[in-house]
């Protein structure tokens, strides 16, 4: 797995808590669920090829 990744989902990360926050306090809870839903899937996305690796990495070492 690449550091590379980590420091995007942290930043993604940071930027929708923040976000979420501001959005929060101005009384627009509904613009901060779904940044933070959005957030949620922006990193999934990115993440979901490293998961099916994992699967086929596992597939091949019960195969024997």
């Amino acid at each position: 797995m690449e550091i590379g990744i980590i420091f995007k989902i942290a930043a993604v990360g940071i930027l929708v808590s923040i976000l979420s926050q501001v959005l929060k306090h101005s009384g627009r809870e509904e613009q901060a669920f779904l940044t933070s839903l959005a957030g949620l899937l922006l990193v999934l996305s990115w993440i979901i090829p490293y998961i099916i690796n994992l699967f086929d990495y596992m597939k091949k070492l019960f195969d024997m």
